[in-house]
């Protein structure tokens, strides 16, 4: 795959078009689902742990280098026809002020999620999109060739192995431990980045809130009742909250929950494909390693941590189906929330 690799890297280089169809033709055999880019990251998959970081970086170096060339070649052509002797009559009226436009339906959840939270004592954290490789994963608990990063495909910065656009916005957790001493509670909302193939469920950006919370004799049930406050005041007082096992390298125990669907009421559906349950964040007690590696003392200090797509909130809240629409900036469906 190197070999293909790098061959792509140079026919890329060596990319000219003297026509606006040439640059589309050029977008689609890279940019597009089906184009060469695409093609290597679906076979990304099949290749050895012990090769992914080396191949991931060179992978996301040739879509960069495709991305910028067919933009150079987009941007000379439109520069060539640009029609700079057209005369401008002043005399004319001006253009109708645009109407004024509204709130992000992502901008409007998560606002509603911090003022939930602030409400019950959470402060809000706010933290670098850009991370060092300590911070994201290793302070965490997942240390270089631990299998837990296998769950999230990563994009790397400049094809520097120890600095990544953040997976998760824990990292800004890892970052309020070693500045503060506890109690600690807060909450971290924010744009995260993750390798994964764009489609109605998922996308290579999106919005997380993670939580935090840090103190003495912190239990399970302090989490399973900050977390049920949430969803009641989210949702509804009737929705009702499921825990399951699961597993995260920085939390034991941890936990999945489910709530009852908002759309059928639990009865059965398409969206919760007929469980009358919808899986909508991960949870769990901070692991002790966590806490020594951030310099607290796990003896007297126990704490537990939540994280939630803020996308996911959204399409249950607004019943949006296509998580894409989120990204689009299509006005027929952003006009919608206008009034929300």
């Amino acid at each position: 795959m190197q070999e293909r690799i790098n061959k792509l890297l140079q026919e890329v280089e060596t990319l000219a078009a003297g026509t606006k169809e040439q640059v589309e033709e050029y977008r689609f055999k890279w940019l597009s689902k089906k184009g060469e880019v695409s093609t290597l990251f679906d076979e990304f998959r099949t290749v050895p742990n012990e090769l992914k970081k080396e191949i991931g970086q060179k992978l996301n170096h040739l879509r960069t280098k495709a991305e910028e060339k067919i933009n150079e070649l987009k941007e000379a052509y439109e520069a060539r026809h640009q029609d700079t002797g057209k005369a401008v009559d002043l005399t004319l009226p001006g253009l109708p002020v645009a109407q004024a436009g509204s709130r992000h339906p992502l901008t409007l959840v998560k606002n509603q999620i911090i003022e939930i939270f602030s409400s019950i004592g959470f402060t809000v954290s706010d933290g670098k999109e850009i991370e060092d490789d300590w911070h994201n994963f290793s302070a965490l608990n997942t240390p270089e060739n631990h299998p837990a990063r296998d769950m999230q495909d990563t994009f790397y910065v400049n094809l520097n192995p120890e600095m990544v656009l953040r997976t998760q916005t824990s990292s800004v957790q890892v970052h309020i431990m070693q500045q503060q001493k506890p109690p600690i509670r807060t909450v971290s909302p924010g744009r995260v980045y993750r390798n994964e193939a764009i489609s109605a469920r998922a996308h290579c950006q999106f919005h997380q809130v993670e939580g935090l919370y840090i103190d003495e004799k912190v239990s399970f049930a302090d989490l399973k009742q900050t977390l049920a406050h949430f969803t009641k005041e989210m949702f509804g007082a009737d929705t009702k909250i499921r825990l399951r096992p699961s597993y995260f390298p920085f939390t034991e125990p941890s936990a999945e929950m489910d709530i009852s669907c908002t759309i059928c009421k639990g009865k059965g559906c398409n969206v919760c494909k007929y469980t009358g349950w919808v899986e909508i964040l991960g949870c769990g007690m901070v692991d002790p390693q966590v806490l020594i590696n951030c310099g607290i003392d796990e003896k007297k200090y126990r704490g537990f941590a939540f994280g939630m797509g803020i996308e996911r909130i959204t399409m249950l809240k607004y019943q949006v189906k296509d998580l894409r629409l989120f990204f689009e900036n299509d006005v027929r469906f952003l006009k919608q929330f206008t009034s929300a």
